[in-house]
């Protein structure tokens, strides 16, 4: 179950990654209040996993997906940029996920 919550959280950090970036700086209402639920909630739902969990797996996995996420909605939604570069390094980063969950002892 620990995994679902941090997955979940990671989940949530892609969220309120992608509303902070539309709330202009908190200058607009809804994003700024999904950024700050989100944020509230992918927390929170860290902060079970890591019941569990070792601090240093939760820790990277979560914002592992964060980066991950919020790197493929930047290039999706976002329309940024896609070079061989910054495509590399996103797979390098899902790459360290992988093996963070792989070398996990934890359940």
């Amino acid at each position: 179950m620990a995994w679902i919550y941090l997955v979940l959280a990671g989940l949530f950090e892609i969220v309120w990654a992608f509303f902070m970036k539309k709330s202009e700086g908190f200058t607009l209402l809804v994003p700024s209040t999904i950024t700050i639920i989100t944020m509230i909630a992918s927390f929170a739902l860290l902060s079970i996993a890591m019941r569990s969990l070792p601090l240093g797996t939760a820790y990277t996995i979560w914002t592992g997906i964060g980066a991950v996420g919020a790197f493929i909605v930047g290039i999706v939604v976002l329309g940024e940029s896609v070079t061989p570069m910054r495509l590399t390094a996103g797979a390098l980063i899902l790459a360290g996920i992988i093996l963070m969950k792989i070398s996990s002892s934890s359940t």
